[in-house]
């Protein structure tokens, strides 16, 4: 039964993907036989095409598809039409006029009145639910953005796992509610960071972000012998991208004043990236790249190595990197970016930082 359950289950979403609430569509059998073959490593060995056809038929009897006789089959024993309707998606009854004036004091129904495919049960029961606490929502207290999901949808990644909850993403912009009226908060992730021994929070000032686990703890043991530039009072493990949601979380801890913030991380496009995507989400913050660390990782050109696949090369990025630079660091970066080549922070170790010393 389970076999049985994983080709239908795959079919029939399938169809549901591309059905149409106002119009038919033609369907080639075989390319969706294909699709199912390279989604499913087994499906020879399940006898997958005896199970493909029953679930064909299964949805021809539901009226889902319609068979397109024209003498042309798809070469497979039990044999198929080559081609089907994908007849038009079922219209979802339409809801109660008179239900949606009574809880229009709080909601706009004009998206539904537009989309009427959306009038479903589901959809109804998560708006009754949503009023609910709105009428209530004046005694509440502020809670994360998950907790209130759960709460209200049944599942604490409704409201933006768009994958596993494809309803749910666009939910309150269909229904004109913000999140501010759920009360909610997005709270930043949580990082690891390392506070000069002696220094107190108050102390603070200087901070360097590195990108690389590596580099982090080779910082600490620098920052600790007194040999890291800048000399930070602390230090932040930005885990690549990650920093770029959890740097809010620095203002959780720190007080609210004007701090020096320095970024180093690889020479290269991600890092271009990274860098000045946090100086443009927060503006006024003092965040700008620790030189003396990427002129460092310069002089160790003949450490470079192969640009990682799939990197973005957005120019943009690139371009607010160099501006920070010589004319000659300049003309070496670029000569990294057209060779696609970078440098990693690795290159930076106890043994290799004895060179500036």
């Amino acid at each position: 039964m389970k076999k049985i359950n994983i080709i239908e289950t795959r079919v029939r979403s399938f169809i549901e993907d591309i059905q149409h609430p106002k119009q038919k569509k033609k369907l080639n059998i075989n390319d969706l036989e294909f699709q199912l073959r390279k989604l499913l490593d087994d499906y020879y060995e399940m006898d997958g095409y005896s199970l493909f056809y029953e679930a064909i038929q299964s949805l021809q009897d539901e009226g889902q598809l319609t068979p397109i006789h024209n003498n042309q089959h798809n070469g497979k024993t039990p044999s198929l039409p080559l081609y089907y309707w994908v007849n038009v998606k079922a219209q979802a009854d339409k809801w109660d006029r008179l239900g949606m004036m009574k809880l229009s004091d709080l909601f706009d129904f004009s998206f539904y009145e537009r989309h009427p495919e959306w009038q479903t049960k589901e959809e109804w029961s998560r708006i009754q639910s949503l009023y609910g606490f709105l009428q209530s929502s004046g005694e509440r207290e502020v809670v994360s953005l998950e907790e209130r999901s759960l709460e209200l949808f049944g599942h604490e990644e409704f409201l933006h796992d768009g994958v596993s909850f494809p309803d749910g993403k666009g939910f309150l912009a269909r229904i004109g509610v913000s999140e501010e009226q759920l009360k909610v908060v997005k709270y930043g992730e949580p990082f690891v960071f390392w506070m000069k021994q002696g220094k107190e929070i108050k102390d603070i000032q200087r901070v360097l972000i590195v990108e690389k686990l590596s580099f982090f703890h080779t910082s600490i043991q620098l920052l600790e012998s007194d040999l890291l530039d800048y000399e930070p009072e602390l230090i932040i493990y930005g885990e690549g991208t990650k920093i770029e949601r959890s740097f809010s979380f620095f203002f959780k801890i720190f007080p609210a004043k004007s701090y020096l913030l320095y970024y180093a991380g690889d020479l290269d496009a991600a890092g271009y990236g990274i860098m000045t995507r946090l100086i443009e989400k927060y503006p006024d913050c003092c965040i700008q790249p620790a030189l003396k660390i990427y002129r460092k990782m310069l002089e160790c050109l003949d450490q470079r190595n192969e640009q990682k696949s799939g990197q973005l090369q957005n120019l943009k990025y690139r371009d607010a990197f160099f501006r920070w630079f010589t004319d000659e660091e300049q003309e070496l970066l670029m000569q990294l970016w057209q060779e696609k080549k970078r440098i990693p922070q690795e290159v930076l170790t106890i043994e290799t930082w004895r060179r500036w010393m």
